[in-house]
């Protein structure tokens, strides 16, 4: 007996930018390095790892990034995660963000535990984000698993109702004001709203 080949997950995300797409730029803000592109609209397109790196005939701009398995949470932490935060795609959830992060050199210079040490202990990253479930949905993207000279090492994809703006803003903020954020050396944030 043969057991199912299971089914292919899509781990790799490409966001397209250009005129037309399901979601609809309402503000694009870059925070710090290098801007973007304006564009109108943004695809997101789930596709596998063999999938085609040319930015689309139309598009401004593609960015592409890979889920992985998180890398700086505790056993305890994941499972709290699980268990209060909800998928994307949610009905009332029509209002979206792109927020593609480059951080330095110095950030990648550090070992895995002395990131943490920086993400959690010192700026309390998860923590703030936990505040927030479940009416902010997330999905990290890594980029530099891609390519280590891709423009931006991470693409996060968040997804809320119009009624939780404010929500949002605030998380983003106080993300904003961390230790973690004095390494961040690109910073984009593009708001969205579902066609």
């Amino acid at each position: 007996m043969t057991s199912p080949t299971p089914t292919p997950v899509n781990r790799l995300f490409r966001f397209i930018a250009s005129d037309t797409g399901l979601w609809q730029v309402t503000k694009a803000q870059c925070l710090v390095g290098e801007s973007l592109p304006a564009a109108t609209a943004i695809s997101v397109v789930a596709g596998n790892i063999q999938a085609v790196q040319e930015v689309p005939a139309g598009a401004m701009w593609q960015l592409q990034g890979i889920t992985s398995n998180e890398r700086y949470v505790q056993r305890a932490e994941k499972t709290e995660l699980v268990a209060k935060q909800e998928g994307l795609g949610r009905a009332d959830s029509s209002c979206a963000a792109i927020i593609p992060v480059r951080k330095n050199a110095a950030w990648w210079a550090m070992t895995q535990d002395e990131r943490r040490e920086v993400l959690e202990a010192q700026s309390h990253h998860i923590a703030i984000g936990m505040r927030y479930l479940p009416a902010i949905a997330r999905r990290l993207h890594h980029c530099r698993d891609l390519d280590p000279n891709a423009p931006f090492d991470f693409i996060t994809w968040f997804e809320f109702a119009p009624q939780d703006t404010t929500l949002f803003d605030d998380l983003v903020s106080a993300l904003r004001a961390t230790p973690e954020w004095t390494f961040v050396d690109r910073e984009i944030d593009i708001r969205l709203s579902r066609a």
